[in-house]
């Protein structure tokens, strides 16, 4: 189940440390697409909560890792999250900690930082209704032994995926979409990157809606 990302109590007293933080907190960058296309450096958490209050995240693992030492052995959380606004930008995060809560708040902390925008749209030839709900064209993303193939589906195919790429999928806005995955898919960090990965590349070839613009 999808949570609100947004720590609006924090938000309320944040105080720019960076220059695209006051930017942003003077209204002269009024959304996070504009930041990306100037090319702005993301630095700071609270650009993301200031301008998507609507990011939302899912937990997609937590986990209790041990380590020993020569003061003895020392437990900790690893939580893995994924953040997203449904509407077409996605982030990916984990946190260490001794408290859950800790380490909870680490990992948004981290996939803020880790968002990227995702280009959606209708690249399948069975489906001409011009809609964002897939993406444009084909893409491979990669992330450790894991290998995933994300492929535009047409509306009402739904996400044909599994679990955890599915919750990459949706907190991105895509719900039509066919994949295909090879490598431990176990192993939820790489599982998640992986399909993260291929989102990222929806920007990386160039379609003749660029060169209308």
């Amino acid at each position: 189940m999808a949570v609100s990302a947004v720590d609006k109590r924090s938000l309320e007293n944040w105080v720019p440390r960076t220059r695209v933080g006051r930017l942003v907190k003077e209204g002269k960058i009024t959304s996070l697409g504009e930041l990306f296309s100037k090319n702005m450096p993301l630095i700071e958490p609270e650009i993301v909560d200031y301008l998507l209050p609507e990011l939302v995240y899912e937990r997609l693992d937590a986990t209790i890792v041990q380590k020993m030492t020569d003061a003895g052995r020392i437990t900790r959380f690893r939580v893995v999250v994924i953040v997203g606004n449904r509407g077409g930008f996605v982030g990916i995060g984990f946190g260490k900690a001794r408290q859950y809560n800790i380490a909870l708040q680490k990992a948004l902390r981290t996939a803020k930082l880790n968002i990227v925008p995702v280009r959606r749209g209708c690249g399948s030839w069975e489906c001409i209704c011009n809609e964002p709900h897939s993406i444009p064209f084909t893409v491979v993303g990669k992330a450790g032994s894991v290998r995933i193939t994300v492929k535009p589906a047409p509306k009402g195919t739904g996400l044909v995926a599994g679990e955890v790429a599915k919750k990459v999928l949706s907190l991105a806005g895509v719900s039509d979409a066919w994949t295909n995955t090879i490598g431990e898919t176990k192993t939820t960090y790489n599982f998640a990157a992986a399909t993260l990965d291929a989102l990222r590349k929806t920007y990386s070839i160039v379609t003749p809606v660029d060169w209308s613009r």
